[in-house]
């Protein structure tokens, strides 16, 4: 034993940080040996602060654009923070807080009234656009905001107001601030999503947590001051419009920083026209290019023109070209009939429909055997199409020259898909996550002969 060699052991965390070297030195005579331990420099006190609030194992344990996105997001809650204080205190002068003549049973009514619609409005939102919200969250995150704002502004407004309309101007303020709840809620969870690398989400929600605590507090102490000093109309809603610009602007640059690797509609149309050029983007250069703000369902050629819209996972009523025959039949045309047989084969049928402004309606009808590329593949087809030069011009476009477009774009659209899947996916992509679908869908069997 006495020959052997210098042994050494490296204890890091689960960052990679090395917490303590061992060296073990060879054996003596007695079998006995020393360890030394070496740790590295302590860290300073800022750093073990900071450790507090972010997730273990940062940065290796959450993506790149992680830490830019918390700046952003602890400055618009600061600015939120200090502008609900100077809201909540134009609601207690509405309630008539310092006046003989309010009544606590008033005050305690329009509370309930206003938690009352705001759980009517959580339910029917969460009903209407409950699918959109993880596909589209950049989009529904910062319109969360935009509600809350539109809130603090009614808010605020609601002491010149009758009390009639005040009830009413102070509920809807109630509504759209549920409504924030709900948009707000769900995108963040979906961002979280995003983020956690390590299956650290939970940790990642709980040290989110432990941030918007302190950020709250401290918008607290310093709107504490700001609501003391402000006290005039004039001085109110200079202070106001300013924290609520702030709070816009950077709950912009947040969901700007955020490069979701989710393909959603804009994301596959910014996607497909570089594929065309013969260019695989990375999620960092389609986020550059993303809108924030986006209708739902409309198609835009490489430059970002409107060409068309396009409804995914549509009903076959809906389809075009259908006609009621009576409560339980339809008068269709064999078109339509080889269309839905097709769907065995491509696992989609694309629908069109020409518009006004040289524009196309389409319309996808998803087979129940359709994965995730075929919908990839039935949007992208609908893109091509529009953007035909033909279409763009205005040209009329007779039945088999539709018949000959779909067929090709179909072919087109597949063979980009199976050249450059291995590539996209390599860039960082998800392609297993359907981002497609933003409203209730329903999916086709097909049988018989």
């Amino acid at each position: 034993m006495a020959d052997q060699k210098r042994l050494e052991l490296t204890e890091t965390d689960s960052a990679g940080n090395v917490l303590a070297t061992y060296i073990a030195s060879p054996t003596d005579s007695k079998g006995i040996c020393r360890v030394d331990i070496i740790e590295p420099t302590t860290k300073r006190p800022w750093q073990t602060l900071l450790d507090v609030f972010l997730p273990a194992g940062y940065p290796h344990s959450v993506t790149d654009d992680y830490l830019e996105y918390q700046i952003y997001d602890s400055l618009q809650a600061f600015a939120s923070s200090i502008a609900s204080l100077l809201s909540s205190r134009a609601v207690l002068s509405s309630i008539g807080v310092g006046s003989a003549t309010a009544s606590p049973t008033a005050a305690l009514l329009l509370s309930i009234l206003q938690d009352s619609v705001g759980r009517i409005a959580t339910i029917l939102f969460a009903d209407r656009f409950g699918t959109a919200l993880e596909p589209e969250c950049k989009m529904y995150r910062l319109l969360a905001d935009v509600l809350n704002d539109i809130a603090f502004i009614l808010d605020v407004l609601s002491p010149v107001f009758p009390k009639g309309v005040r009830v009413v101007v102070l509920s809807l303020s109630s509504v759209l601030r549920a409504l924030c709840g709900v948009a707000a809620g769900s995108a963040k969870a979906s961002l979280s999503a995003h983020f956690a690398k390590w299956g650290n989400l939970g940790e990642l929600n709980a040290k989110d947590s432990s941030q918007e605590t302190v950020i709250s507090l401290m918008g607290m102490m310093v709107g504490s001051l700001v609501v003391s000093w402000v006290t005039s109309p004039m001085a109110t809603w200079t202070t106001l419009i300013f924290l609520l610009a702030v709070h816009l602007e950077t709950n912009r640059r947040a969901v700007r920083a955020v490069r979701m690797r989710t393909v959603n509609r804009q994301r596959a149309g910014l996607i497909y026209w570089a594929l065309v050029r013969g260019h695989v983007p990375s999620p960092q250069e389609v986020a550059e290019r993303e809108r924030i703000l986006e209708w739902d369902g409309v198609l835009r050629d490489e430059k970002g023109g409107e060409i068309g819209h396009c409804v995914v996972g549509t009903s076959i009523r809906k389809t075009s070209r259908l006609v009621n025959a009576g409560n339980r039949s339809m008068q269709v045309d064999a078109r339509w009939l080889a269309d839905m047989a097709a769907i065995r084969e491509r696992r989609y049928s694309l629908r069109l429909q020409w518009g006004h402004s040289d524009r196309i309606y389409a319309s996808v009808v998803i087979g129940d055997e359709a994965k995730v590329e075929d919908i990839l593949i039935s949007w992208w087809q609908a893109l091509a199409v529009a953007g035909q030069y033909a279409v763009r011009e205005g040209k009329k476009a007779t039945e088999e020259s539709t018949i000959a477009l779909l067929d090709r774009t179909a072919e087109e659209t597949r063979q980009l898909m199976e050249r450059y899947w291995e590539e996209l996916v390599g860039k960082g992509w998800d392609l297993e996550s359907n981002a497609l679908e933003t409203g209730m869908s329903s999916r086709v069997r097909v049988g018989g002969m």
